[in-house]
């Protein structure tokens, strides 16, 4: 295996908006979706953005990364976009 490969992971996420059985506009729009750890096949079904940032979160952990402020600034932007 290269060297690098074995401090790289890849992720596949597809997220959708759920459609309003009733057709109302709401204000906080439901997002589903899931991400997938492609070297492992690991899969997590989510309902809010803030699963795609867990789930990654737990393999960089594993590699020795340490979250500062830069981890929290994006959790909280995707937080702030709501998507």
């Amino acid at each position: 295996m290269d060297p690098f490969e074995s401090n790289t992971h890849s992720f596949v996420v597809k997220i959708w908006l759920e459609d309003d059985a009733e057709g109302d506009e709401k204000e906080d729009p439901t997002w589903r979706g899931h991400i997938t750890h492609v070297p492992s096949r690991q899969r997590k079904y989510i309902d809010d953005m803030n699963g795609i940032t867990s789930f990654i979160s737990l393999y960089l952990e594993r590699m020795g990364v340490h979250f500062g402020e830069r981890w929290q600034g994006i959790k909280g932007w995707m937080r702030q976009r709501r998507i």
